[in-house]
């Protein structure tokens, strides 16, 4: 008897000591970094080479760079105006976590500045003193997970044509 009950226990008491961590525990808003409005287009290219040109209107450009995280990559939209990054909008990976990601946004940059609620998604959004508007969107369904994130300059004064990406990208969706 003892036979059987002695590998049991064993097995529950280096179980009960093990670590699991979250699958994006490990992702840091540093990655984002390389993205920020005022980065030169040539300072991206030299992080992630492949790029790929999605939009041009007037003097503004919108790339698509593929940042990677465990094994898995995830699409980054960058504008840029003269080569300069305007702003940029990333669709990101449903299997990180809302919470964890949510926190790394409030451990950088505090408390969001905005918050709502529609059904089962969250807006929120950070106005930080660099000039900068950080959004982000949070859904839930059995769990809760990040939709999207951007970020856009607030304090420059861009020329009436001026849209984000994602306002660009909504555009191109509907008929």
């Amino acid at each position: 008897m003892i036979k059987l009950i002695l590998p049991f226990l064993l097995l529950i008491y280096s179980s009960a000591w093990a670590k699991v961590d979250p699958p994006n525990y490990d992702f840091s808003l540093d990655k984002l970094d390389t993205f920020m409005p005022g980065k030169s287009l040539e300072d991206i290219q030299k992080s992630y080479p492949d790029k790929k040109l999605k939009m041009t209107h007037g003097a503004y450009k919108t790339y698509q760079f593929s940042v990677e995280h465990i094994r898995y990559k995830f699409p980054i939209f960058v504008q840029t105006k003269a080569g300069v990054v305007t702003d940029f909008f990333a669709r990101l990976p449903a299997y990180f976590l809302h919470d964890i990601f949510h926190q790394s946004l409030i451990n950088r940059y505090g408390d969001q500045d905005v918050y709502k609620k529609v059904e089962d998604q969250a807006y929120y959004l950070w106005k930080n003193e660099k000039g900068l508007k950080h959004i982000y969107y949070g859904a839930c369904s059995i769990t809760c997970f990040p939709v999207h994130y951007a970020v856009e300059s607030t304090k420059d004064k861009h020329t009436g044509d001026y849209q984000t990406v994602f306002e660009r990208m909504e555009k191109t969706k509907r008929p």
